[in-house]
């Protein structure tokens, strides 16, 4: 009967994992160029002497690979990426990957986030741009130009989300392995006067945490239902004597 409790709290331990990541995604189903977290859940077989008892693991974050909609704006400084590829910004965390493509120049030419966040290059460093040098242009591959002239180019990079991510406010992410610069690749580059959306299927992951939500009272029952009957066994026993 113990082990029936402790399979039955492996899976509210994996259901409420799974509720808190359906619960982020919902609410940041509008939050640009955000990717949905999915998690994996992997049976865990214990060796017992008399059957193999199944536990459920509590799950492996990862992230979607679905692009998000993308919405036209025509801001010369709004950028989407097109293909799995991502900007990076520095932040207070360090250098962070994002889908956000919202930027804008700074008094001093610098090319920022909308949190003031330096927008990188692929080397790493922070691009800069002469404001009075006239109106920007982007080239499919990330290049910035100028009065028909390239003057610098946004950095464009591939994570490897393998070693593991750990969220950096509401779009951003930092991997574990450190993102490689994409310098040629047909299927990876940015377009100018679009942002990208939130992959998050609102109506989709709402529906999915009531049914996770149910499932874990579910569980939660079939718990108290399991202690009653461990009392009352006990109580029978203790009065037979």
């Amino acid at each position: 009967m113990q082990t029936g409790l402790y399979v039955s709290l492996s899976s509210q331990l994996a259901l409420e994992r799974r509720m808190a990541t359906l619960a982020d995604n919902v609410a940041n189903s509008t939050t640009v160029g955000f990717r949905a977290t999915e998690v994996k859940f992997n049976q865990v077989v214990s060796d017992q002497k008399t059957a193999d008892v199944a536990f459920v693991s509590e799950g492996k974050e990862f992230l979607s690979g679905r692009s998000g909609g993308i919405t036209e704006t025509g801001g010369p400084l709004d950028f989407a990426i097109k293909g799995d590829a991502w900007f990076q910004v520095e932040t207070p965390s360090g250098p962070t990957l994002t889908r956000d493509g919202r930027f804008t120049l700074t008094d001093a030419g610098e090319l920022v986030t909308l949190n003031g966040y330096p927008v990188l290059d692929a080397g790493g460093g922070p691009i800069q741009i002469d404001a009075t040098a006239g109106p920007i242009t982007l080239s499919a591959d990330g290049q910035l130009n100028q009065a028909g002239r390239p003057v610098t180019s946004l950095g464009i990079f591939q994570a490897d989300l393998s070693g593991g991510f750990v969220r950096a406010g509401n779009s951003g992410i930092i991997t574990t392995i450190p993102p490689e610069p994409i310098v040629d690749r047909v299927d990876a580059g940015v377009v100018q006067g679009y942002v990208e959306e939130s992959n998050v299927n609102a109506i989709g992951e709402m529906t999915q945490l009531i049914q996770v939500t149910r499932a874990f009272e579910s569980v939660a029952s079939l718990i108290r239902d399991s202690e009653d009957s461990m009392k009352d066994a006990m109580n029978t026993l203790g009065g037979s004597r």
